[in-house]
């Protein structure tokens, strides 16, 4: 789901009219006129000073003569800039390594172009080397120079809302059974290990959101389609239920990878099930304790002593993911349409969005091991799995 955004019309500004006005001229000398032509005179015409009255105080200031900087000063200087070079190709000299990346040879420009030019080669690498990349800084600290990074999982304003009552009519559905069994078993491993919230829990923000339409509904009996849009609420509570304790049991889990040996496609939809349970089941293999909330965090940057606080936002301000992440009931009716309008109208308060994050520092300590592997792998088995339910 996209943001809506609010766009509004500018009016031009009308255009001035050019004034026309007369020029004005002043200060030009003037010569004495006679009535009588001079013939063959030497003798040139009479000049007649300016009425503007001139000052000689020019000529009495006396001015102090330049001062000029001293050596020691400028020795710091110079030694102050040659620190900064060290630590800036030293700590480039790191990211490089990390990310694999040759580097622009600067180091022949004069400081601090050379630095310029550096920023902004290792700027257009990284966009096209980390699928991640948010953001690089040059931080001067203790005087210490070096950079740090940002890497952020973009989920382009996306709603990951799972439906569970189109697997509960695939479960019934001899054509679809073995099919669903495998999602099933995606499900469960998104639930129990990858910690997706769902809707049925009170503690979850789509609870919430399904007791306000409730409560709606009760509230004003004259709303129109009241009778079914009650009836696909209950329905909606009632498999939300049902599906919550299958996709709850542990048993899906223990018997996910028998399914994916016994499981044989019969058509398209079957080859793209067992496609993407071979993917989450390589994730919940790699990473069986692992929450898709392990890097999220309630600023624009990782929290770092190299952060100052004015980088941090009030997480009132943010779209949580456990707000656009979740199972619910389904994306079809009257009561989806219900629900996904009262989302968007919420988020379109809010001005930043939570999402994976990591930060990195190149100082000349160990780089932290930590990448965004994961949650890029799962967003991308969430969007699949979005798609085939619905």
């Amino acid at each position: 789901m996209q943001r809506k955004t609010i766009s509004g019309t500018i009016q031009p500004p009308e255009e001035k009219k050019t004034k026309t006005t007369a020029p004005t001229t002043k200060g030009i000398r003037r010569v004495d006129a006679s009535n009588e032509r001079q013939l063959g005179s030497s003798e040139r015409p009479t000049e007649i000073s300016s009425n503007l009255s001139t000052s000689d105080a020019f000529l009495k200031t006396c001015f102090m003569p330049k001062l000029e900087e001293n050596d020691i000063t400028i020795k710091q200087t110079k030694r102050k800039s040659a620190k900064i070079e060290r630590d800036f190709y030293k700590s480039l000299s790191q990211l490089a390594k990390h990310y694999d990346i040759t580097t622009m040879p600067t180091q022949h420009f004069n400081y601090p172009y050379n630095i310029s030019l550096a920023l902004r080669d290792i700027e257009a690498q990284l966009k096209t080397k980390s699928e991640n990349w948010q953001s690089i800084r040059l931080i001067e600290k203790a005087s210490k120079t070096y950079f740090a990074i940002e890497e952020r999982c973009n989920t382009g304003a996306t709603l990951f809302y799972v439906p569970v009552v189109p697997l509960y009519q695939f479960l019934h559905n001899k054509v679809h059974r073995k099919a669903a069994c495998l999602l099933l078993s995606v499900c469960a491993y998104l639930y129990r290990n990858a910690d997706i919230p769902y809707y049925r829990q009170e503690d979850s923000y789509l609870y919430y959101n399904y007791e306000m339409l409730n409560d709606w509904l009760q509230q004003d009996e004259e709303i129109e389609d009241s009778h079914n849009r009650k009836k696909d609420l209950q329905r909606a509570e009632i498999i939300g239920d049902m599906m919550g304790q299958k996709i709850a049991d542990c048993r899906n889990l223990i018997f996910f990878e028998q399914r994916l040996k016994r499981f044989r496609p019969k058509n398209r939809f079957d080859k793209e099930c067992l496609q993407l349970a071979e993917k989450a089941f390589k994730l919940y293999c790699d990473y069986p304790n692992e929450s898709i909330f392990r890097n999220a965090h309630y600023n624009n940057a990782v929290k770092s002593e190299d952060m100052d606080e004015d980088d941090y936002y009030n997480e009132e301000t943010v779209i949580a993911m456990d707000k656009y992440i979740s199972f619910f009931a389904e994306s079809d009716g009257l009561i989806y349409d219900n629900l996904t309008s009262m989302v968007n109208n919420e988020f379109n308060e809010y001005a930043e969005t939570q999402e994976p994050m990591i930060f990195k520092t190149f100082n000349g300590s160990d780089i932290t091991d930590k990448n965004l592997d994961f949650e890029n792998q799962l967003f991308k088995v969430l969007n699949e799995l979005c798609r085939l339910l619905n």
